[in-house]
């Protein structure tokens, strides 16, 4: 069998021609099974934002519980990506993938079952771990079983599954607040949320642990992570993560609250607005994705985050009416988006297998050893990422 990243198989597929039709059957089946699974993920995540008015009025919860319940999501996730990454390399990458969906599934859909903000903070911390996790087994498995010209492109266009699942979410809130009462209606969306446990039939019998994973297995150390020159290199990819997740939440969350108070904006509370920002989302992660194979990873990311700032800039220094604001919601999912889509890739090429080889590192000896090499590490490295 030969690997998805070996020359011979680079050579099979012609140059041109639609990118995701040139892929090999087991390089299609995990991108499939990742795709649709950070696809129902974004859906599960994203119901919270749409029922919480709801919440806020049943449960009389208050703004700061609300944003907790937030908050601990993602603390949660950030722990969950580390277990998930440290255990995807000791029992493999796609076993982790099930139990992660399966995980963030069932306990979104226990969300529908809960009473009181305690319950509710109990259960959505516990998804946090599964919506952690998933991402950072899938960046592995991607990374493995796929090879490195399409794998910019691959990545990135798992990240747009993230924004179809946001307009999954928005579709079934649309539906369900018109036709059932409101008090039912936020626990259906959360009932519903037990769908993509259904993937795992597809991984069981599609999906496959990559080659490269299953003839260079060995017992990773996590602290070497934190050793030597890869600390600098941990450090250095941490602050990078720091800033697009909190650009990104700034650029989307606070900006528009602050467009919203002192410009008095009403066009950021209506669906057309929120439509237009997916629809740029969705744009925005299938443009990157492409650039990221095309003008590289790094640059890839600058020019999506120099972009973001600049519509920073533009948002809150120059006059915006309604109107406009509508059709400016384009660049405001567009970029903020797109700087996420060459993350998966350019981060899982910058660890080497020195990090967990231990005294048993290898010298590199063949063209396709410098990629089995960051590879046998990549299920560590981006389960450590999401910590910051």
């Amino acid at each position: 069998m030969v690997s998805p990243q070996s020359p011979e198989l680079e050579n099979l597929s012609p140059a041109n021609g639609l990118w995701i039709r040139q892929l090999s059957a087991p390089e299609r089946a995990a991108f499939t099974a990742t795709f649709g699974g950070w696809m129902l993920d974004g859906m599960d995540v994203m119901v919270y934002s749409l029922v919480l008015p709801t919440l806020l009025l049943e449960w009389h919860i208050s703004k700061g519980q609300a944003g907790l319940l937030s908050t601990s999501t993602l603390l949660l996730s950030s722990l969950g990506g580390w277990l998930a990454g440290i255990l995807a390399d000791r029992v493999g990458r796609v076993r982790m993938l099930k139990l992660t969906i399966f995980w963030f599934a069932f306990f979104t859909f226990l969300s529908g079952f809960t009473r009181n903000f305690e319950q509710l903070l109990v259960v959505r911390s516990l998804q946090g771990l599964g919506f952690g996790g998933e991402w950072a087994v899938g960046a592995a498995l991607m990374g493995e079983s796929i090879r490195t010209r399409f794998r910019g492109r691959v990545v990135g266009t798992v990240q747009a599954g993230w924004s179809i699942g946001w307009g999954i979410s928005v579709i079934l809130f649309t539906i369900l607040f018109s036709r059932l009462p409101h008090e039912i209606a936020w626990r259906v969306m959360f009932w519903i949320g037990i769908l993509p446990a259904l993937l795992i039939v597809y991984i069981r019998s599609k999906v496959q642990e990559p080659e490269i994973y299953r003839s260079k297995k060995q017992d990773a150390r996590f602290l070497d992570l934190f050793s030597g020159a890869q600390l600098r290199t941990v450090l250095l990819a941490a602050v990078v993560a720091l800033g697009a997740q909190g650009g990104y939440y700034a650029v989307t969350t606070w900006l528009p609250l602050y467009l919203r108070s002192s410009r008095g904006l009403s066009t950021l509370d209506t669906g057309s607005y929120l439509f237009v920002v997916i629809i740029g989302a969705f744009s925005g992660y299938l443009t990157a994705a492409h650039l990221t194979d095309v003008i590289g990873r790094k640059r890839t990311l600058i020019l999506f985050a120099a972009c973001s700032f600049f519509s920073v800039i533009f948002y809150s220094g120059f006059p915006i009416s309604n109107h406009l604001m509508l059709v400016l919601g384009f660049p405001l999912g567009f970029f903020p988006s797109g700087s996420f889509s060459p993350m998966g890739a350019y981060f899982s090429e910058l660890f080497p297998t020195s990090m967990r080889a231990s005294g048993r590192a290898s010298r590199i000896t063949s063209v396709a050893e410098p990629e089995r090499s960051f590879l046998r590490s990549s299920a560590t490295s981006a389960g450590i990422l999401p910590l910051v």
